[in-house]
């Protein structure tokens, strides 16, 4: 066995168990590129072939493979805890005012700080809100306008 088959070897050892360790689809792209070289240094091929090679097939892979792969992978994850936020409605039961750096809703029946969206738009009390995003402990918050048209 060549120098070349036993780096292309330990490349793809490498690549799926940094898979195994992370699950994040990290480097299962690198294995399949790897595979290719293997093969292309078993026929003798020379080592810019090889290497070429590995780069397309891995970026090649990643490129098409990857949005199938996660959108499979990640069918059945549940939003939780903060992220499981966005989206929601908000009723504000505090005004907001990001200049005040003031403001206060309620999600599902949780008290949670907010911040306007929109930093020259304050939201009285009362108003229904869409929660748009999550900054450390605060919830962005946008006016829902499927709210005010009802």
């Amino acid at each position: 066995m060549s120098e070349m088959m036993i780096l292309w070897l330990v490349v793809l050892i490498v690549s799926i168990v940094v898979e195994i360790i992370s699950l994040g689809l990290t480097s299962i792209w690198f294995a399949g590129g790897a595979i290719v070289a293997l093969i292309l240094s078993a026929v003798s091929l020379p080592l810019w072939l090889q290497i070429l090679v590995f780069l397309v097939v891995s970026i090649v892979l990643m490129i098409f493979t990857r949005p199938i792969a996660v959108k499979y992978f990640n069918k059945d994850r549940v939003r939780t805890n903060v992220e499981s936020m966005i989206g929601r409605q908000a009723i504000v039961i505090s005004e907001v005012n990001n200049l005040q750096g003031i403001g206060q809703v309620t999600v599902g029946g949780q008290e949670w700080t907010a911040r306007s969206e929109d930093d020259n738009k304050n939201l009285a009390v009362g108003t229904v809100v869409q929660v748009v995003a999550v900054n450390g402990v605060k919830l962005i918050v946008r006016a829902d306008a499927q709210a005010q048209q009802a």
